[in-house]
């Protein structure tokens, strides 16, 4: 099957958004948990490689406020409710990474969409100054998508694929990401689309992921962006 479409995880996939989530990350806490600022800094935020070890260990976006920075239950929800603000905010620059913008460029005819925990706004606008914009037909963000159907739940997905081509309807897909969840993403939305889609999962690794170790095994590793694009030319 030729793809119909290349979906993609944001950050950690298409950009290092690090210094600017470790950023953004300390502001909020500082509101809504200013017991966990300071001195008592948790330690996953000190520097990009302890964030990369939380990030990639933790299934998603709660547990990794919850049991890798330590807030409380309720401390986290409202963390998350701040999320898209601040990173409206927040002016720490993002770059994509090397190579990211020659490959979408070579791969510019087939339709590009981002499903991200991130905020449209911001996506929109980097994408835009990087001179890919007009190859990402859609972005689904944090704030696009309610708290209940946040990735890995496929509502995102079904989502972008309704604003690309206006239908769900049978469809070639690869879906690329840097965490487990991304994974679980793409073998839900295989099972929200059905028998007659194919959904293929792509782990990157450029971000230090480690999927040799995940519970949920993508169909393909790609270690750097090069051989990203080679698995992509295999279906385009």
């Amino acid at each position: 099957m030729k793809l119909d479409a290349v979906l993609w995880d944001y950050d950690g996939t298409l950009v290092n958004s690090v210094p600017k989530n470790i950023d953004i990350t300390k502001t909020i806490l500082s509101i809504v948990a200013p017991h966990l600022t300071g001195e008592m800094l948790p330690k996953y935020l000190s520097d990009e490689d302890s964030y990369h070890v939380a990030n990639h260990g933790a299934k998603n976006w709660q547990e990794l406020y919850t049991d890798y920075y330590g807030l409380t239950h309720d401390e986290m929800l409202i963390a998350g409710g701040l999320w898209a603000e601040h990173q409206e905010k927040n002016t720490t620059e993002v770059i994509l990474f090397d190579g990211i913008k020659d490959l979408v460029k070579r791969f510019s005819y087939l339709s590009h969409g981002i499903c991200s925990q991130n905020s449209q706004n911001n996506i929109r606008r980097l994408l835009d100054s990087n001179g890919v914009g007009e190859s990402f037909k859609a972005i689904v963000g944090y704030d696009d998508v309610s708290n209940c159907k946040q990735k890995p739940h496929a509502f995102a997905g079904i989502k972008c694929l309704e604003s690309i081509f206006g239908h769900k309807d049978s469809q070639c897909l690869m879906y690329i990401g840097d965490h487990e969840a991304d994974v679980k993403f793409a073998r839900n939305l295989q099972s929200a689309l059905g028998d007659n889609a194919k959904v293929i999962a792509v782990a990157v690794t450029y971000s230090r992921a480690e999927p040799e170790s995940w519970e949920c095994q993508p169909d393909y590793i790609a270690h750097s962006v090069e051989y990203l694009s080679s698995i992509i030319g295999k279906y385009a």
